[in-house]
């Protein structure tokens, strides 16, 4: 019987003719992601740090970018552990303030590649799927166990096919894709599972693969892959790797799977996910007229330089509503140096937008953009439970870039198809 993608991988990875889902399997990861939390993690193996220290320096990858620039003393001592963690085992991959969002400098650097194996104590670790690797997350615990050992166990995950038919109309994007997904199957409809993505996936770049893998999570799955092609490998070369430098996993044709899910794209709208589910997804044309306070472009779902052009172009020429406060946040600082370079932060600027560093931020609460209660945000980010950020009594909403530039020169939800 054929195997499927996380099949195979995971069978390579354990030095193994085959394994089947359920099956605990022991492996060793090619890096380990962790951020901020870093500080929390390596505080938990404080001794066993001191006697064996670290499995290795280039296990780790570890960025700052949860609450940076440091906002308190607090912020700023745990940033200092973290440094000094660095530079004391010889930490090979690590990103300081400024660099920007864990995920983004993982795939931007080359840190994550087809067939490679990755996991992170951030539930975003899935991003990496969009570039053909598995990814996950785990806690940090296994985390910090990970960082000593070089080692850790995972259960196999079925697998689920999906299949998306078709072209995409104007005005829907990637991010309505995985939103109209996620409210079809629910929250929990792919619970420990790894996604395949399949069908007319050409018309994805690997940034909006990148949005759709990102928010894998957010339908439970532990894996949210695109099997590599021609735009992974024209991706890839574009930052300089090299086809030779690494070793692509496709599933059998008469693959096994869980499950099978066919969507149709020409028959999805503008989606937005209401408060307080990210899988409480509606049509942009129910909630037309909804007036919002605050507008958040960026994050790790779609602070990228195609986001940042969406937007752009719909606020060209135009200023938002004195109503409404738009936030600016990509990727990292590469994405803001080539949106410096094209003219789109200077648009976004003009229009009335606030930029923020390359960070998570207001995505979490953790730092600028805070809701006071009564306040509703629409937001280009993964998630909108209750107090995600930084007010339980505050409401958030979840659409793409082109439905929040378009919503916030109204001050109210907008359908992007009547102002593209």
């Amino acid at each position: 019987m054929g195997k499927t993608f996380v099949e195979k991988l995971l069978a390579k990875y354990v030095g193994l003719e085959e394994v089947v889902p359920s099956q605990i399997v022991t492996v060793h990861p090619d890096h380990l992601l962790t951020h901020d939390n870093t500080a929390a993690i390596i505080q938990k193996i404080k001794p066993e740090l001191e006697q064996y220290g670290i499995y290795s320096g280039s296990l780790s990858i570890i960025a700052l970018d949860h609450v940076i620039p440091a906002a308190s003393e607090k912020t700023a001592t745990n940033h200092k552990l973290i440094r000094e963690f660095v530079k004391k085992f010889k930490i090979e991959n690590f990103f300081d303030v400024g660099a920007g969002v864990c995920h983004q400098l993982v795939v931007e650097n080359g840190l994550a590649l087809p067939g490679k194996l990755l996991l992170g104590s951030d539930s975003h670790t899935c991003s990496y799927g969009a570039i053909g690797a598995f990814s996950s997350g785990i806690d940090r615990t296994e985390a910090a166990s990970l960082m000593l050992t070089g080692e850790t166990w995972l259960k196999v995950p079925n697998s689920i096919k999906m299949n998306l038919n078709g072209k995409l109309k104007p005005g829907v994007y990637a991010k309505d894709v995985v939103l109209h997904i996620i409210g079809d199957i629910s929250a929990s409809g792919a619970n420990y599972c790894s996604v395949e993505f399949h069908g007319d996936v050409d018309q994805f770049s690997v940034e909006d693969r990148f949005t759709i893998s990102n928010m894998g999570v957010e339908m439970g799955a532990k894996n949210a892959v695109f099997l590599v092609d021609e735009i992974t490998k024209k991706y890839l070369a574009s930052i300089g790797i090299k086809e030779s430098s690494y070793d692509t996993i496709y599933p059998d044709s008469d693959a096994s799977y869980f499950k099978e899910l066919s969507y149709e794209l020409p028959g999805i709208v503008p989606v937005i996910a209401c408060p307080h589910t990210v899988d409480n997804v509606k049509p942009v044309t129910e909630l037309a007229g909804l007036e919002i306070n605050q507008c958040l472009i960026g994050t790790c779902t779609n602070g990228r330089l195609s986001d940042l052009k969406v937007a752009a172009e719909i606020l060209n020429g135009k200023k938002i509503s004195p109503n409404v406060r738009l936030l600016i946040l990509p990727a990292s600082k590469e994405v803001l140096q080539k949106a410096l370079k094209e003219g789109l932060i200077e648009t976004l600027i003009e229009a009335g937008g606030t930029l923020l560093p390359p960070g998570c931020g207001p995505c979490l609460g953790a730092h600028q953009g805070a809701l006071a209660p009564g306040e509703k945000c629409l937001s280009t980010a993964n998630r909108n439970f209750k107090g995600r950020m930084g007010c339980k009594e505050a409401e958030i909403y979840l659409a793409s870039p082109a439905t929040v530039a378009a919503s916030a020169i109204y001050g109210k939800v907008t359908d992007p198809r009547e102002v593209i």
